[in-house]
């Protein structure tokens, strides 16, 4: 029985199958209308997010290209020569035309590498005790001076390599001495990745491990550690990227030379960065901005295969699913 106030059709009047009058007395196309509105205006949002975005995109991505593209055009013809890769910058005056930079290839990599050697494991450990292990004030301190790090200019950390090891032991300026600067600004980014990598890690796999009686090291190195491996790589490059073209600290610490040099801890250094800045001193003369951009463009090489090699051990050392 309905009342006066009640206006729905009664069900003895609904007919089978009709859907122009739906229940609450509008119509389907009104029904429809008002629900179409909500759509259109997440779509208008969505269209306009995209353009944003792409624009965005396109802006930042203009001086990548346009410093690729200058060094590309004016350094590669050095690096199509064979004296480029086997030869060094010895007797070689800056109106010279010629000269290699093998020496300050070899120099790169062999001071990258030594820093590599002494940052990483550091990094990866302090990353690992700051989240499986760390609790009170010893991990807030860590925590706390890993950023400070983060923000310390590279010069900051080459003066305070040179005051400790040249003014304070009397040690004399080398490669390794550069080197322990550059191990300072590499140090926090990888402890930074390596933490998220492993915060990402999900908790059930530490507690399946430790429900089969598996000791938290082991699980550790075994489980966890396995599973943010690819992102633990990244980190690394990154920060090999990070302190492959730092010039500040070799400018203070490691002085270029033209030579041969594979000695890490007595004398002069070649390396590119430096180089680089040789060559600027005298960049109204074409030969030596050659040489620049050459050596610019090869320092940009040798990051790139750093990488790709990264990328590949990576995926081959994944786990798999």
């Amino acid at each position: 029985m309905s009342t006066a106030t009640d206006r729905r059709v009664p069900d003895d009047q609904v007919v089978p199958g009709d859907t122009s009058t739906p229940p609450g007395g509008r119509s389907g196309r009104d029904a429809l209308s008002e629900m179409s509105h909500p759509h259109r205006a997440r779509a208008l949002k969505d269209v306009v997010a995209r353009v944003v975005m792409w624009a965005a995109f396109a802006l930042a991505m203009v001086p990548l290209v346009w410093i690729l593209g200058t060094v590309v055009a004016k350094g590669f013809h050095m690096l199509t020569t064979a004296t480029w890769w086997t030869g060094n910058q010895r007797n070689v005056n800056s109106d010279d035309f010629g000269g290699g930079a093998r020496h300050a290839i070899e120099g790169t990599l062999q001071m990258v590498g030594f820093t590599a050697l002494i940052a990483v494991p550091i990094g990866i450990l302090t990353a690992v005790y700051l989240v499986e292990y760390g609790r009170g004030r010893l991990a807030r301190a860590i925590s706390f001076t890993v950023d400070i790090l983060s923000g310390v200019p590279s010069i900051v950390a080459a003066l305070f390599i040179y005051a400790v090891w040249v003014t304070a032991f009397g040690f004399s300026r080398s490669g390794f001495a550069a080197a322990l600067a550059l191990v300072l600004l590499m140090i926090p980014v990888i402890v930074r990745s390596t933490e998220e990598m492993l915060k990402l890690v999900p908790n059930e796999l530490r507690e399946a491990s430790y429900a089969l009686g598996v000791p938290k090291w082991a699980t550790v190195v075994k489980i966890v550690l396995r599973t943010a491996f690819s992102g633990i790589v990244t980190g690394v490059l990154l920060g090999i990227a990070r302190v492959m073209g730092e010039t500040a600290p070799l400018l203070i610490l490691a002085p270029y030379t033209k030579n041969f040099q594979r000695d890490l801890f007595n004398g002069n250094f070649p390396t590119l960065p430096m180089m680089i800045n040789q060559d600027r001193g005298d960049f109204a003369l074409a030969t030596a901005a050659e040489r620049m951009w050459g050596a610019a463009l090869t320092l940009i090489l040798l990051v790139l295969l750093l990488n790709v090699i990264g990328r590949v051990i990576a995926h081959f050392g994944a786990v798999k699913k």
